[in-house]
């Protein structure tokens, strides 16, 4: 099983930070189905240094998830190190540093995958982290920049060496950002080269491929990021029912979680996201979709749900 630092995980699967969707509820739902730890969305190192009130609540959780890791982002070491500080406060069992992110609002200020391209700047952060907070620190980062300059290899070699604990490998470049294939074979490399350990991402969409991977890469986990979105059964060895009144009760247990944490009225729109991925490819699922987008209020989803499920 996979272990990080003291940290001793019941299953290799862990759920990927995904900004808009891996809040508290949905994150409580992928451990009840079965996921090893979850990741928070990732999270502004200046928010935090300025404690704004909207960034404090991206760390919002409860026992029942623990572990949990939060993860940071952000291209300072100084304003990096200071939030690790003040997130700590706020009691992760780890937290990961997100040096992978492609899109461009955050790597036009040279965070996210854009730090494999700086990479002294990458081992300021991981070192100013590591410095400021007592938990284990993972960092999540890619093949590489391009598919000319895929420097996955020494870019775990220098995490390793200044004090992470784990490392994310997602198998594709920062100019692949969420197209193409995930290159396993990288993962396979950045395994060879490190002694940490190393959880793997990239095109998991069902249980299965998560044993595959781990099989053909020898990584110690993987991570499992959009497979995840309407499908919590990903974490299962059974995996995504065929049932229809099952999908309809996974997704009747995630709006229980939102109701109990979330403002639900103020967050409708997430709240539709969420749901139309339970009917994806479901027999008369754009019928079922275009119900949930027309509802008006948290309280009408509740009823069409409850309708679908008595039928």
């Amino acid at each position: 099983m996979l272990s990080i630092d003291h940290l001793h995980f019941s299953t290799p699967f862990v759920l990927a930070p995904l900004a808009g969707y891996t809040d508290l509820p949905f994150r409580l739902l992928c451990k009840e189905f079965g996921a090893g730890y979850c990741v928070s969305e990732m999270i502004s190192c200046h928010g935090l240094a300025f404690r704004q009130e909207k960034t404090i609540s991206m760390m919002q959780s409860v026992q029942a998830e623990q572990p949990v890791a939060f993860q940071l982002f952000g291209a300072e070491p100084d304003v990096m190190g200071e939030a690790a500080g003040i997130m700590s406060e706020y009691n992760p069992d780890m937290i990961d540093i997100n040096m992978g992110c492609p899109v461009k609002k955050v790597t036009k200020r040279g965070a996210g995958a854009a730090l494999m391209t700086t990479v002294d700047t990458a081992e300021q952060i991981i070192l100013k982290v590591r410095a400021n907070c007592k938990v284990p620190v993972t960092v999540k980062f890619r093949s590489g920049p391009t598919a000319s300059n895929q420097n996955a290899v020494e870019f775990a070699r220098m995490a390793e060496g200044s004090g992470a604990s784990a490392l994310i490998i997602h198998g594709r470049t920062w100019a692949q950002g969420f197209t193409g294939l995930a290159d396993r074979t990288m993962i396979t490399r950045v395994k060879a080269a490190v002694s940490i350990p190393v959880i793997g991402n990239g095109d998991i969409e069902t249980y299965q491929d998560g044993i595959d991977m781990m099989a053909g890469t020898g990584c110690d986990g993987v991570m499992v990021g959009r497979g995840a979105l309407g499908n919590p059964w990903v974490f299962s060895e059974k995996g995504r029912p065929a049932n229809e009144r099952a999908i309809l009760e996974g997704a009747q247990r995630h709006m229980e979680l939102m109701e109990q944490f979330l403002p639900v009225e103020r967050m409708i729109g997430c709240i539709k996201n969420h749901l139309g991925r339970y009917f994806k490819g479901l027999p008369g699922s754009s019928k079922m979709r275009k119900a949930i987008y027309d509802c008006p209020s948290f309280e009408d989803l509740k009823v069409l749900m409850d309708t679908s499920l008595s039928r």
